[in-house]
């Protein structure tokens, strides 16, 4: 990587910021904020979520407003509305993922019957 690619990439990651959220549905009246950081903790967060199959949703706006709110603290009323949104897309990507799965499943299954009946 050439002098200017590599400081325009540590920019990059300079001005990136991530925000973790989890609800649990039994124990929360509205999701929590579990992780937030600028930079290199902000990739450090992305990267958490991606080796661990967990949808990312980007939206600056939230993200900013997400920012301003302390560890462990339940995202307030007002941003209820933007929270449903990324909800509605983490349950539709979880329900995709899920289909994906089953997918796979049953094209092991169908192998598997295959070879056993190649053995009779």
């Amino acid at each position: 990587m050439d002098e200017n690619n590599q400081q325009n990439s540590e920019e990059n990651i300079k001005d990136k910021q991530a925000v973790a959220l989890r609800y649990d549905a039994e124990k929360d009246t509205a999701p929590r904020v579990i992780a937030k950081g600028k930079g290199h903790v902000a990739e450090h967060i992305l990267e958490t979520a991606q080796k661990n199959t967990i949808p990312v949703y980007q939206n600056k706006t939230l993200v900013n407003m997400l920012m301003a709110l302390d560890i462990d603290r339940e995202i307030p009323p007002e941003l209820y509305k933007a929270i449903a949104e990324v909800m509605a897309y983490v349950y539709k990507m979880d329900k995709a993922k899920g289909r994906e799965i089953e997918a796979r499943r049953l094209r092991e299954l169908q192998l598997q019957r295959a070879r056993a009946r190649g053995r009779r």
